[in-house]
This record gives structure tokens, sequence and C-alpha cells, in this order.
């Protein structure tokens, strides 16, 4: 296999590792943002029981006026009464005296239903902040490791561009754009095997004459598949990883490269 092509293997290999570490970096906000917005929402729940909690605190506190101004008013229609010289004015009187005690006993009620609401958000709130306690611990939990995560990635990065920039250096710069352009176009993926005579990416044969071709030892021709335009290779089968150092080179770039098949 010429030296041109086992460098592009290798170009390759890191590539895709690069592709993966960027992807893994690209996760990492979003993952940070998903930890963010579950403290939120815990924090939402205690401040939404904290809010209903004041609203019932506040209605409490009206219906106890209300049940004092009640209560007044009864007080003073009772002193009243010894003023009263008439059947009907006493009757009338006590009429008042009995519609102001109905409206004591309405407000009494609405009074213990807040109270009751008072000691049931009382027991939500002390829920909700347990459950913000508890998501908040395993948040910096996850967020320690996603940081951790995120620098070993950032540092994987730049060692990966510094040994991508040291192998493109060993390609002619023609062939390294010519590379960088079919990159492009196919996600990533420049070359391809040839197996059974076929383009392992795309599933189009090879013609007979350029599969010969390229089988010939120390054939120094570029070879392309004429459907999806990736730089061809094939590896004899005879060749083994314990007895060609460029059929072990061209076995890892194809693991690193994990070519599909296209449909």
């Amino acid at each position: 296999m010429q030296k041109v092509l086992q460098d592009l293997f290798e170009l390759q290999s890191v590539d895709v590792r690069l592709s993966a570490v960027r992807a893994r970096l690209v996760a990492y906000p979003k993952k940070l943002a998903d930890t963010d917005a579950r403290i939120a929402a815990a924090k939402g729940e205690v401040d939404v029981s904290k809010a209903a909690q004041l609203a019932t605190i506040k209605d409490r506190k009206k219906y106890e006026l209300d049940v004092e101004q009640w209560k007044e008013r009864v007080r003073k229609y009772k002193d009243q009464t010894a003023q009263i010289k008439t059947n009907e004015a006493y009757k009338a009187l006590q009429h008042e005296v009995q519609m102001a005690e109905a409206e004591i006993s309405k407000a009494e009620d609405r009074l213990l239903e807040q109270m009751v609401s008072g000691e049931e958000y009382d027991r939500r709130i002390k829920i909700s902040e347990k459950t913000l306690k508890e998501v908040e611990e395993v948040a910096r939990a996850e967020r320690s490791q996603i940081e951790s995560e995120k620098a070993a990635a950032e540092k994987e990065l730049v060692e990966l561009s510094a040994e991508r920039t040291r192998v493109a250096a060993e390609i002619p710069e023609n062939t390294l754009d010519h590379y960088d352009r079919i990159v492009k176009k196919h996600n990533g993926i420049a070359l391809a095997e040839v197996r059974d005579e076929k383009c392992a990416a795309c599933g189009m044969r090879v013609r007979p004459h350029v599969f010969q071709e390229m089988r010939r030892a120390g054939t120094k021709e570029m070879f392309h598949c004429e459907t999806c335009t990736r730089i061809l290779y094939y590896v004899e089968p005879a060749a083994s990883a314990s007895s060609s150092p460029a059929a072990a080179s061209a076995s890892a770039a194809t693991q690193a490269g994990g070519l599909p098949h296209e449909t």
C-alpha cells in the first residue's frame, strides 16, 4: 500500500476521533442546562407553595377581621336592646343580631378552611424544600462530573488537533485539499474499503479492470468510487496484521473510520 494512502488512513482516524470529541463538547452545555433546569423546576415548586401559603395567610387575616367586625356589631346591637321601647323595634334588632351572627359563622367557616389550607401548604413547602435539597445534591455531583468530562474532552481536542497537524504535514497539499473536499461532502469519511469488489461505503461495484489495477503491486494511482467519489483502498485477504504492517494500518484506520453502508 502506498504511503500516501497510509497517511490518509491515519488522518481519517484522527478526524473521526476529532469529530467524536467535538460532538461531546457540543453536548455538554445542554447537559449543564438540563441540570440547571431541574434545579429551577424544584425551586419553582417551593416558590409556588410559599406564594399559596402567603395568600392563605392574607385571607386568614381578612376573615379574622371579618369575624371581629361582625362580633362588634352584635355587641352594639345587644347594647341597644335596653333602649328599645317597642316590640317591632326589638324584633328588628334581634333580626340584625341573627344576621350578624350568621355572618360570623360564615366568616369562621372560611377562616377554618384557610387554616386547614395553611397546614396543607406548610406540608407542601416542607416536601418541596426537601426535594429541592435532593435535586441540588444530585445536580452538584452531575455538574462536577460534566465539568470533569468537559475538561478531559477539551484536552483531548487540543492533543488531537496537534496530531492532525502533524499527520497532515506528511500529505501533499493537493491531496490534502482533495481529501478535505470529500470529507465535507461525506460527513467526515473520505476513504472506503473495497469488499467483494464493491465500495463498502455506498455499495457500488468497482469495474473489473479498476479492481485489478488496485491489486497490482506497486501501483501509484489513487482510485475513487465512481458513485460516491470516496478514495478507495483494498487490502488483500491473505495479508494479516501479524504479517503485514500495511494491512495492520489499513485495519486500524478502517475501524477508526467506521464506514457505514449508504443506501
